[in-house]
């Protein structure tokens, strides 16, 4: 299938870089968000983002300019319903993927690709609330997309290998490398990471060794570029506590059930940087 046109659900820090890409390697695009004001903050930060990439050399002015001018944003779904492909990078909760899928199959033709950005939920589950769970597929991202170079692109039993075929595409036209997995808890990157993170915080609690000692043993013993505390506060411990539960919840396995010094976290909204206090304190940076 011949992709030429994009649309992206939400435009926060995943959407806007979903966006950002897509249109940086020639797609035209269509990228909403809820409020005028959420939209507004999502394209300064790709403006943003796309003027980083000039100053350091990555790219032109003139490059920045013909980017910019392919993406439109919006505040209705309707107006993607002229888009080939759409990525949703909606908040993780699956009532609200499956109200915007349900909204999306209704308002878009028949031959739509539906794509969920989920880096957790189950897209089967999200495919049945369409009317087309064989053009329905996981394009899971990473953050800062930009940045990342992999794409999980998930597979359900439901979906045609066209639509998968179609989905690798895209990732290599955005300068992914891609990766095809089936639909699991998790997929292949996060059953991974996760549990790798919790028995960091379980040893720690347990007195193994200080966070700072625990994160220069993975960097400098492993090659990691981050410790596990410093790649929990840089994702976000809400998104981290949230991904674990859904993975627990779906399979039960304890591994991914998170120690409850995360919820207790949660609660006094020490998230990470985005708040400026998780497992390190960066208020003063």
């Amino acid at each position: 299938m011949d992709i030429r046109s994009i649309g992206v659900v939400g435009c926060g820090l995943m959407g806007s870089g979903i966006a950002e890409i897509s249109a940086r390697a020639g797609y035209e695009v269509i990228v909403t968000e809820v409020t005028d004001e959420f939209l507004k903050k999502g394209l300064s930060r790709i403006e943003s983002s796309t003027q980083k990439a000039v100053d350091r050399g990555k790219s032109t002015a003139e490059e920045r300019s013909v980017t910019l001018a392919r993406i439109k944003g919006s505040t209705g779904l309707e107006d993607l319903r002229s888009c080939q492909l759409i990525i949703e990078a909606a908040i993780e909760r699956m009532d609200e993927k499956k109200r915007i899928f349900g909204t999306l199959d209704s308002l878009c033709p028949p031959e739509t690709i539906l794509a969920s950005n989920t880096s957790s939920l189950s897209i089967t589950e999200i495919a049945a609330a369409t009317t087309r769970p064989d053009r329905v597929l996981g394009l899971h991202f990473f953050s800062p997309v930009p940045v990342m170079k992999l794409l999980e692109v998930v597979r359900t039993i439901m979906v045609s290998d066209e639509v998968v075929e179609t989905g690798v595409d895209y990732g290599k036209a955005v300068g992914k490398e891609t990766v095809v997995c089936k639909d699991a808890p998790g997929f292949i990157v996060n059953q991974l990471y996760l549990p790798y993170t919790l028995v960091a915080v379980r040893q720690w609690e347990r007195g193994l060794a200080s966070m700072e000692d625990i994160d220069k043993a993975m960097t400098l013993g492993l090659n990691y570029p981050m410790g596990p505390f410093t790649l929990m506060d840089f994702v976000g411990l809400d998104i981290h506590y949230n991904a674990c539960m859904a993975i627990y919840e779906e399979t039960k396995d304890p591994a991914y059930f998170p120690p409850p010094v995360l919820k207790k976290m949660l609660q006094a909204g020490h998230l990470g940087r985005k708040t400026g206090k998780g497992f390190y304190d960066y208020s003063s940076k």
